[in-house]
């Protein structure tokens, strides 16, 4: 007969062996993300589809506000697919979709002026898209991106400086993760946003952070 007083310590020692693993596995965590690197060699990247990660990512508007400052308004709601070439950034591709719905100037009545019918007019066109035409290479890890953006039913082409970060696998999604900074200019008026002209700017400047997210075995 097994002796009951050993219970309590098989038990006690059982517990301690489980959080003495799950301290272990935390520390490994921690170490792996306090020493991630990224590679900027873009033959490092997996060839294959990648999407936009939800949670990283920043798509920004900002124009001449009166001559005083630019003022910024962000999107909340964005999604992006990335075809990833093994020839790097000249051969692949990219499509965004961002939510015109999702417009946040952070005032509230202001969100409803922008996006009411004089300007996006979210109701009917509440999708702002962008699909990727061209690569021209600038430096190592940059180029400028030509596409074709499309706002409230008109589509013009417009250029993104882009700039390639770096490629790993995330340490906490496990994931192969790129990165990518991006920046350009484009005429509302162009669009047929010419409403409060020239007391807010006609030029546009766009500002862009994104990392994208891939399940591709190399």
């Amino acid at each position: 007969m097994h002796d009951s007083r050993l219970l309590p310590r098989i038990h006690t020692l059982r517990a301690g062996l489980l959080i003495a693993l799950a301290v272990s596995m935390s520390a490994c965590t921690a170490l792996s993300v306090v020493t991630h690197s990224v590679s900027p060699d873009e033959a490092s990247v997996p060839a294959g589809r990648y999407q936009l990660d939800p949670h990283h990512w920043n798509v920004s508007f900002d124009v001449d506000h009166f001559k005083y400052s630019r003022f910024v308004m962000r999107f909340d709601k964005t999604t992006a697919q990335l075809n990833w070439n093994a020839a790097g950034m000249e051969q692949s591709t990219v499509t965004v979709d961002i939510d015109a719905t999702s417009l946040d100037t952070n005032v509230p009545i202001l969100n409803k002026m922008v996006s009411g019918p004089d300007m996006l007019d979210v109701e009917r066109s509440p999708v702002i898209h962008f699909t990727s035409t061209g690569f021209k290479r600038t430096a190592d890890n940059k180029g400028e991106l030509t596409g074709d953006l499309t706002i409230r039913g008109t589509t013009r082409p417009v250029t993104l400086a882009v700039t390639f970060n770096g490629h790993a696998p995330n340490p906490l999604t496990k994931q192969q993760t790129l990165g990518f900074s991006a920046d350009g200019h484009f005429s509302r008026a162009q669009f047929g946003l010419s409403t409060w002209y020239p007391a807010v700017g006609d030029d546009v400047h766009v500002a862009i952070q994104a990392e994208f997210d891939g399940d591709v075995a190399k």
